[in-house]
C-alpha cells in the first residue's frame, strides 16, 4: 500500500469517528512536540501537551466537518505549524485590557454563560469559530442554514434581553 493510500484511509477513518490514529500520533509524538515547543516557544512540557491535544483536536474538527479534504504528506508539520499559530494568536492577545474593558467582558461573558448550551454553540461557532450558517446547521443538527440563522438570531435577543434584565436589576 503506498502512501497516499494511507493517507485516504486515515482520513476517511476520522470522518467516520474513528480517532484511533489521533490517539496513536499523540502517544508517539508528545515527547518529541515537547522538547519542539520548549525550545521553539519555551513551553513547559505539560503546556505543550496540552496544546498538542488542542491542535489535535481542531485537526479532526477540520477533517470531520469538511474544511479538509486531503491529508497534508507531511502531518507532523503541519500539526506543528497548527500550534505555532495557536502560540502567536495567543502571543498577541496577552496584552492588559483596560479595567473598563475587562469589566465589561467578564460581564458579558456571565451573561453568557447564562444562555443554553445550544445557545452557547450556536453563537461560539458563528462568531468565535467563523462557520458560515450551512457549517452551523451540519454541526448543531439543523435542518439547513435558514434554521441555523433563525437561531442565531433567538439566541442574540436572548443575550440582549438578559442584559437589559441584569441593567434593570442593577447586577
Amino acid at each position: 500500500m503506498n502512501t497516499s493510500q494511507q493517507l485516504a484511509e486515515v482520513l476517511t477513518s476520522l470522518r467516520v469517528g474513528n480517532q484511533s490514529f489521533l490517539v496513536n500520533f499523540y502517544e508517539q509524538n508528545r515527547g518529541l512536540f515537547a522538547r519542539w515547543a520548549r525550545r521553539q516557544h519555551n513551553l513547559a512540557p505539560a503546556a505543550a501537551h496540552e496544546l498538542l491535544r488542542t491542535v489535535l483536536v481542531e485537526f479532526y474538527d477540520q477533517v470531520a466537518d469538511g474544511r479538509m479534504t486531503k491529508l497534508p504528506p507531511d502531518l507532523r508539520a503541519y500539526l506543528y505549524g497548527m500550534a505555532g499559530e495557536h502560540l502567536a494568536v495567543a502571543g498577541r492577545t496577552t496584552t492588559e485590557l483596560p479595567v473598563a474593558e475587562a469589566s465589561r467582558r467578564q460581564y458579558l461573558l456571565g451573561l453568557f454563560r447564562q444562555l443554553n448550551t445550544d445557545c452557547q454553540k450556536v453563537l461560539m461557532y458563528f462568531y468565535f469559530r467563523g462557520y458560515n450558517f450551512e457549517k452551523v446547521a451540519g454541526k448543531m443538527g439543523f435542518a439547513n442554514s435558514t434554521v441555523a440563522r433563525i437561531q442565531k438570531a433567538g439566541c442574540l435577543r436572548q443575550l440582549y434581553e438578559l442584559r437589559l434584565r441584569s441593567e434593570s436589576t442593577g447586577l
